[in-house]
C-alpha cells in the first residue's frame, strides 16, 4: 500500500476465546480501540457469546453484533459466512447455532478418535470448548505428543480435506447460513473468499442468488489483483464490500493485529454497517 493512503478505519472480522481466538471479548476490543479502530465486529464461529462482553467494552467504538458460520458447499467443507447487524439475542439465533455447534462438537471428536487409533495421545479435556475448532485439536495434539511438526504442519498432515484422519462437518450449507443470518435480521457477507477457493467468480455470482448481501473484498491475504476482481464483481451483483485483518492473537502466525489489509485505492461500500 502506498504511504499516502490511508488506513482502513473499520476491520469487521475478529475472534475471542469463546471461538479460536486467544483473548477475552474485552481485550479484542480494547486492542482494536488502541488500533484506531472505528467500525467492528467481534465475529466469533458459530457462537455469539461474546458480543454482550464486546458492546460493554465498546465505549465510542462503533461494533456491529456479529457472527461467522462456517458452511458447507459441493465439494468445499469449510466456507466462513459472516452474520451483520444480527440479533444475537433471538431465541431462534441461539437454539440454531447451539445446534450448528453440535455439528463441531462432532466432527473435532470424531477426528480426535481417528489421531488417537494412529497412537497419538489427546487429553480429552483440552477439548471441551464451546466452539471447538481445528486450531484447538491441532494445539492438543502439539501438546500431547512429540511431534517435530509446526501447526501448520500439522494441518496439512492431519487436518485437511484428503487426509486419512479428517472428518467433514455436515451442515449448515451456505444457502443455509444466509437465511438464518437474515432470519436474524442480519446481513451475510461471504468471508476471505480467496483464503477458501482457488476461483471465487462463480461461487459469488452463485451465492448472490442465494440472496448474499456481500463480500469480504479487502482481507489480509487478499492481492491487489484478488481484491480488485472482487470489488468489480461486487458493484456488478450488487453486493457491500467489507475488510478485515481477521484478527486471532498478538501471537497467532498471520492474524495478530489490526487494520492489516490494503484497500488498493478502493472505495469500500459498507451499506447499512454504517448507516444505522
Amino acid at each position: 500500500m502506498p504511504d499516502t493512503e490511508p488506513r482502513p478505519t473499520f476491520d469487521l472480522q475478529s475472534h475471542s476465546t469463546h471461538s479460536d481466538g486467544t483473548l477475552s471479548p474485552s481485550e479484542v476490543v480494547k486492542r482494536a480501540r488502541a488500533a484506531g479502530v472505528a467500525l467492528f465486529a467481534l465475529t466469533d464461529h458459530d457462537t455469539v457469546d461474546g458480543v454482550e462482553e464486546a458492546l460493554s467494552a465498546a465505549g465510542d467504538m462503533r461494533l456491529v453484533p456479529a457472527v461467522e458460520l462456517s458452511s458447507v458447499h459441493g465439494t468445499h467443507e469449510d466456507l466462513h459466512i459472516l452474520g451483520y447487524g444480527i440479533d444475537h439475542t433471538d431465541p431462534e439465533l441461539l437454539a440454531t447455532l447451539a445446534d450448528f455447534r453440535q455439528d463441531r462438537i462432532r466432527r473435532i471428536l470424531a477426528m480426535a478418535d481417528k489421531l488417537r487409533a494412529l497412537g497419538f495421545t489427546i487429553d480429552p479435556e483440552r477439548l471441551e470448548h464451546e466452539s471447538p475448532g481445528r486450531p484447538h485439536l491441532a494445539a492438543a495434539l502439539l501438546e500431547d505428543n512429540d511431534l517435530n511438526l509446526s501447526k501448520n504442519e500439522v494441518f496439512a498432515r492431519y487436518l485437511v480435506p484428503g487426509t486419512d484422519t479428517y472428518v467433514g462437518r455436515s451442515r449448515p450449507t451456505v444457502q443455509q447460513a444466509i437465511e438464518v443470518i437474515h432470519a436474524a435480521g442480519g446481513l451475510a457477507v461471504w468471508a476471505h473468499p480467496y483464503w477458501d477457493v482457488e476461483e471465487a467468480e462463480a461461487a459469488l455470482r452463485e451465492f448472490a442468488g442465494y440472496g448474499l448481501d456481500g463480500v469480504e473484498a479487502f482481507y489480509i491475504t487478499h492481492d491487489e489483483a484478488q481484491t480488485r476482481q472482487l470489488h468489480a464483481l461486487a458493484r456488478e451483483l450488487g453486493l457491500i464490500t467489507t475488510g478485515s485483518a481477521d484478527f486471532h492473537g498478538p501471537t497467532h502466525d498471520h492474524f495478530n493485529r489490526f487494520r492489516a489489509f490494503e484497500l488498493h485505492g478502493l472505495e469500500p461500500d459498507l451499506g447499512r454497517l454504517v448507516a444505522d
